[in-house]
């Protein structure tokens, strides 16, 4: 699936929206940013996560989201919690949501309607190369929900960055 084009050429910055920014979005904030690195993208793609609620503002991580991410060979330490903002709709290329609920939150929070009208308002899904849906939230199940999240965060952080590098020409 393509990207929007970006905002500023050879740039692109990416939003992930969860609803507490402590387990999904995270997650796939410290995956995609690891991906872009190793494309070597990382001076021309900025990833940044937060939640539509303000409960774990300035929290880190999910301490199962952030044992798993350690043990498969990310960094989590560096993650605080964090709303979205109004703004965002105006900067980022992509501002992309976990589930239906928080896409929803999102069209609230556009209220005039710009960015979720353009295409750059989506589902973190949309771009899994095994198929559109919602990323489960894993907040209140065991280790197994946190694994297919990563599973799901890995495979299309892999499709996003490669949509990315299309769109900024690299």
């Amino acid at each position: 699936m393509d990207v929007p084009v970006p905002r500023t050429p050879g740039g692109y910055q990416v939003a992930l929206v969860c609803l507490g920014n402590i387990c999904r979005s995270p997650m796939a904030d410290v995956v995609l940013s690891a991906r872009v690195a190793d494309a070597g993208l990382d001076g021309a793609v900025a990833v940044v996560s937060a939640g539509t609620g303000d409960w774990h503002v300035g929290d880190g991580m999910d301490r199962r989201a952030a044992a798993l991410l350690t043990a498969e060979g990310y960094d989590p330490t560096a993650h605080r919690a964090q709303q979205v903002a109004v703004a965002w709709f105006d900067t980022f290329d992509l501002v992309l949501a976990m589930d239906e609920a928080n896409l929803a939150d999102l069209y609230e929070l556009d209220r005039a309607g710009e960015a979720t009208s353009d295409g750059r308002v989506r589902l973190f899904r949309d771009f899994d190369p095994e198929g559109p849906g919602e990323v489960p939230d894993p907040y209140y199940g065991g280790d197994a929900g946190f694994r297919n999240v990563l599973a799901i965060v890995e495979r299309t952080a892999d499709a996003l960055v490669a949509a990315i590098a299309e769109a900024i020409g690299d």
